[in-house]
């Protein structure tokens, strides 16, 4: 490995040490480190490149921010199998797996070839309106429905594989993979899925009735989702980007063929970023 990215989230306020910490190590480690033109901003004698560059010559991506931070990495690589190394200058921080402190000593691992990759399944989204043209959208965390401008519910009606789930009365519902599971879907009571399960979470917001429960689904299915009636102008968030969503209009959901590769420090354990982020007590694993 000779060339590196660096994706900065430059509205944190650790983001200039932080990156000056990589520049430096980078240069010890040989490395040659490409940032785009907000990252080059933070510190002087930083010659940014464009995005394109930064897609075609870096073997691997630092990502220093928090989980928002990466799925906006994983929306730029489109599809790319270059490894995402995520450094936690955030809050929370499941996908950025590796603590600020420990920068230095990730960023040798992965020149060294020690760090550990994982694939991430992604969702791929087909939006059908009821008027006009269709569109598609890429999410490694979630699909979420809901909000508007007054509080009155909808109904949703979702299939799987074109044969009839139910029809929700709901302020809203949530199609999440299993890197998702620990976002808007947990929030509404969704349940927690190792990465590598091949499902997804269908959790209903808010529903008009107290036998509605989290569904998982084989991620080999396609989930359709019709809005059949809608009082009030929806919106559907991809990964956080909002979309317009109106009556009679369609999505579909189904696994997408590209992946997403995390590189993660020697001895990761998925278990043990849930006891500490989610502040688990009572284990004798502690």
């Amino acid at each position: 490995m000779k060339t590196i990215g660096a994706i900065v989230n430059v509205k944190k306020p650790e983001a200039a040490d932080t990156l000056k910490r990589l520049v430096v190590k980078a240069k010890a480690l040989g490395q040659k480190l490409l940032v785009t033109a907000d990252a080059a901003a933070l510190l002087p004698n930083l010659k940014p490149v464009g995005e394109a560059e930064l897609l075609e010559k870096a073997e691997a991506l630092i990502v220093l921010g928090g989980d928002g931070t990466m799925l906006g990495a994983v929306r730029l690589l489109a599809g790319r199998a270059t490894p995402l190394l995520g450094v936690n200058i955030g809050s929370l921080g499941f996908m950025t797996s590796v603590p600020e402190e420990e920068l230095e000593n990730a960023l040798a691992a992965l020149v060294a070839g020690k760090c550990a990759l994982e694939s991430r399944s992604l969702m791929a989204c087909r939006h059908k309106p009821a008027h006009g043209a269709a569109r598609e959208f890429q999410a490694l965390n979630e699909l979420a429905i809901g909000w508007g401008a007054t509080s009155k519910m909808v109904t949703l009606e979702v299939t799987v594989d074109d044969e009839p789930v139910t029809a929700y009365a709901c302020d809203g519902i949530i199609i999440a993979t299993p890197t998702g599971s620990t976002g808007h879907s947990l929030s509404a009571g969704g349940p927690l899925l190792h990465p590598q399960t091949p499902a997804f979470i269908v959790t209903v917001v808010c529903p008009h009735t107290l036998s509605t429960r989290p569904l998982v689904v084989a991620d080999s299915s396609v989930i359709g989702l019709r809005v059949s009636n809608a009082p009030k102008q929806l919106l559907f968030s991809s990964d956080g980007q909002e979309h317009p969503l109106g009556q009679g209009d369609r999505l579909e959901i189904r696994r997408s063929p590209d992946q997403v590769r995390f590189a993660h420090l020697p001895g990761y354990s998925y278990f043990a970023v849930l006891r500490q982020k989610l502040h688990w007590r009572g284990s004798s694993l502690l």
